[in-house]
């Protein structure tokens, strides 16, 4: 593994030598050309120009080659100062005071080396041919104006490559920053979504466990088939409690065992009343919606044989599984643990979809789900 990591290093290493060397030579080809263009452009009509390319072959190589490295000197002295005002002066703490800096200096680098440059050759060579001095100084002052240019040229690539690097940089911290805190959220919601159908389990256990206790005391065999439904009831529930969504086929399923328990507790005392549309039996809800809505209306509501609760189960076309029970309200009502209606509502907006519609009227309470 170690090896692997080193070979890996290196293969990164070398490409960033790579694109340093690219990055390098394009800016050494723009200094050579723009050092081409502006000396022709400062005087395009000058007779120079013709006689230069009147010149044998050789002449010109040997100026193209001198132009070039003094194109390479001039790129690497701008190059120089920007890396040391990135370091002492970055563009982030004082943008006017860096531009204003940095434009001097290359200003004063680019007269250096023609200084420097010009020394040189007046000390070493020795076959120079008299020249007026106006002619002269008009052709050091084209020099310096020449390599004042190409080095705020390449100041001002570096600075917009610089300045692009940082925001690409700035962009992508940005970019993991908001990743991290998605991340975060989904962990957020799905421990919330975890904890409340944690909340389903013992509520629907002390439900049917309070029934099965008072069945057992009546009528025994009673007690034992409701139990035997429980358990098949709670075994479906375990599988399917730690889902998202589930087939509104399959909640049905769910719904009609869970019916044959309040039946065999309530009795006459509810009436209940399927209908859901072929079409939207392959669509999707929440799983065990169907069962805490039934179980919050028939403990809020009375359930007698005079007067039955009536709960009917349908779809709607606006896709909707909607959950209607007449309002017959308790005399005394009982204290709520807030479970069932609210589990719900708050799933669904953990979720992400649409939070259900809940309406109530003097005879009917409905809750309409949105289907998946």
């Amino acid at each position: 593994m170690n090896r692997i990591s080193a070979i890996r290093k290196n293969i990164i290493r070398n490409k960033k030598i790579l694109s340093a060397m690219k990055r390098r030579l394009v800016i050494w080809v723009v200094a050579f050309i723009t050092f081409y263009i502006f000396s022709y452009l400062i005087d395009p009509f000058d007779p120079a120009w013709q006689i230069y390319l009147r010149e044998p072959w050789q002449v010109i190589v040997e100026d193209i080659v001198w132009v070039f490295l003094i194109s390479v000197l001039i790129s690497e002295v701008s190059i120089l100062i920007d890396r040391m005002l990135n370091k002492l002066l970055p563009w982030r703490n004082r943008t006017v005071k860096r531009l204003l800096i940095q434009c001097l200096l290359q200003i004063v680098g680019s007269v250096l080396i023609v200084m420097i440059i010009n020394s040189i050759i007046d000390c070493t060579s020795v076959n120079i041919p008299e020249m007026d001095a106006r002619k002269e100084y008009t052709l050091l002052g084209q020099w310096i104006a020449t390599n004042i240019v190409i080095s705020l040229t390449i100041s001002a690539f570096n600075t917009v490559d610089y300045l692009l690097e940082n925001w690409k940089k700035t962009a992508i911290e940005a970019a993991q920053h908001k990743v991290r805190a998605s991340k975060h959220k989904q962990a957020a919601m799905a421990a919330e979504l975890q904890a409340l159908k944690l909340q389903i389990d013992p509520h629907f256990i002390f439900n049917n466990l309070s029934v099965l206790s008072e069945l057992i005391l009546e009528d025994q065999q009673l007690g034992y088939e409701y139990s035997e439904k429980f358990a098949r009831v709670y075994r479906y529930l375990l599988v399917n409690s730690k889902k998202d969504i589930i087939a509104v086929e399959e909640e049905l399923k769910f719904l009609e065992s869970y019916i044959f328990l309040i039946e065999k507790r309530i009795g006459a005392g509810v009436v209940f009343k399927i209908d859901i549309e072929d079409e939207y039996r392959s669509m999707y809800t929440l799983p065990l919606s169907l069962q805490l809505l039934v179980e919050n209306a028939i403990k809020h509501n009375q359930t007698s044989k005079a007067h039955p609760l009536e709960i009917h189960v349908y779809t709607n076309s606006n896709k909707e599984l909607v959950v209607s029970n007449t309002f017959l309200p308790l005399i005394n009502k009982p204290d709520s643990s807030g479970v069932g209606l609210k589990n719900i509502i708050a799933r669904y907006e953990i979720l992400g979809y649409s939070k259900p519609i809940i309406e109530k009227t003097e005879h009917t309470f409905i809750v309409k789900l949105p289907l998946i």
